[in-house]
């Protein structure tokens, strides 16, 4: 695994950790099919949510929030239209989240959790 894909993992590490100690279920993590990848998917109460995880080490390509451009969140709504299909809960509340990783060398991780961003 390279760097980038380890770092990518512990992101989505802290992502889940820190959803479910808000509350939320992480019901799939790294759900794939042929046309890409949801990171997370997560019930928070009735709503199921469709949550993108970036992480960064640094501010250096600006903030992780701003790697999520249109392409990527017409990605999610196409894939997330693909898992809801395969679904026998049929979901009345849907939302998509972002939640931001930024890990430092000699501090704590940094997670922020933007909701209904999409």
């Amino acid at each position: 695994m390279g760097r980038n894909q380890q770092l990518g993992a512990l992101g989505e590490d802290l992502a889940a950790e820190f959803l479910e100690s808000i509350g939320m279920t992480v019901l799939e993590r790294n759900w794939r099919c042929r046309y890409g990848e949801l990171d997370l998917i997560a019930r928070d109460g009735a709503v199921l949510v469709f949550v993108e995880v970036k992480t960064r080490t640094g501010l250096g390509y600006g903030s992780p929030a701003e790697a999520v451009t249109q392409a990527k969140a017409d990605r999610i709504r196409r894939l997330a239209g693909l898992w809801l299909a395969g679904q026998e809960t049929r979901w009345r509340r849907i939302r998509v989240d972002v939640v931001t990783v930024l890990v430092g060398e000699s501090s704590a991780p940094m997670i922020t959790h933007l909701k209904q961003v999409l």
